[in-house]
């Protein structure tokens, strides 16, 4: 039995002449929650549709399971639960009655499967409830127990907390974890917002108009994370050759609005901004900081924001 859950070889999805998915290598191993991350439009939702059957490959290969799609995917399938886009639900019925039609569907016959999913996402107590009185993180959160109810080996996520506030988010991101811990789930989630999957992601994989830039695991990337001085001045060129001149300093980023970085000499910022104010600078901010996913990001990409 391979530990490779999800396996992409150079798959590719052309609309006309433009590529959506690019000859992308994916792989998710057993037990992980992976992180598939880009922005808005960089191909997410295009994979996770191929990886579920709903639309075809131009090119390449995909295998779930150690299995070909699409040669086996009713078999396939079967062993995956999935949220993508929003799906609706009869808001007229409560939500154990939308479950239990989903779970004939799916052919699920154990008697306390709907208890357990509206357990784990913790609406075991509203299911008096139309489902059209719930809010939109309940409905989320019901998605996500329509989507366990078969007790899925793979769970695949497309921006499950889109549209939710501080709250929302961090109920989902709970759910997200405690299946994975709990029930050992593999699961791959999209997102674009970055703090999401790096407190929530054991793999990342960045993609980019299409492209897998890479795959990191976060602790790969934590240990790639440094250490930083950031000063904010008033005529960054200017420090840095400063910087240059008097401490040999090469180490070091200029960024936008008067933000240098400084890579090394940590813990001598005294001396640094002595220097800067004799040479009439003017020194609004003085950090010690590191890298983040974000930093990464953008270093990744060229430039730019993601969301």
């Amino acid at each position: 039995m391979t530990d490779t859950v999800i396996r992409t070889t150079r798959l590719t999805k052309q609309y006309g002449d433009r590529k959506a998915v690019d000859e992308l290598n994916m792989t998710v191993k057993q037990g992980q929650i992976y992180g598939f991350l880009g922005q808005n439009g960089a191909g997410k939702t295009t994979t996770i549709r191929m990886l579920l059957g709903l639309i075809r490959p131009t090119s390449g290969s995909i295998e779930i399971f150690g299995e070909a799609m699409p040669a086996k995917q009713k078999e396939i399938l079967r062993r995956i639960g999935s949220i993508v886009e929003f799906s609706g639900f009869y808001e007229n019925l409560t939500a154990r009655e939308n479950l239990e039609i989903n779970a004939r569907l799916m052919g699920v016959h154990k008697k306390t499967a709907i208890e357990d999913a509206l357990e784990i996402v913790a609406l075991q107590g509203e299911t008096s409830k139309q489902v059209g009185q719930y809010s939109l993180g309940m409905k989320q959160r019901l998605g996500i127990a329509r989507s366990i109810v078969h007790h899925p080996e793979l769970l695949v996520l497309d921006e499950p907390t889109n549209g939710l506030d501080p709250i929302g988010i961090k109920e989902i991101r709970g759910m997200i974890k405690s299946l994975a811990k709990e029930r050992q789930m593999t699961i791959l989630i999209s997102s674009h917002i970055l703090t999401e999957v790096e407190q929530l992601a054991d793999q990342i994989g960045i993609i980019h108009q299409g492209k897998l830039l890479e795959e990191i695991s976060l602790e790969e990337l934590r240990t790639r994370n440094r250490r930083y001085l950031e000063f904010q001045v008033s005529q960054d060129n200017k420090a840095a050759m400063l910087l240059e001149k008097h401490f040999g300093i090469h180490d070091y980023e200029v960024g936008s609005e008067g933000k240098i970085r400084i890579y090394s000499h940590l813990g001598q910022q005294g001396q640094l901004n002595k220097l800067f104010v004799e040479h009439g600078i003017e020194v609004t901010r003085i950090a010690l900081s590191e890298d983040r996913l974000e930093d990464y990001f953008v270093k990744l990409i060229g430039g730019g924001t993601i969301g």
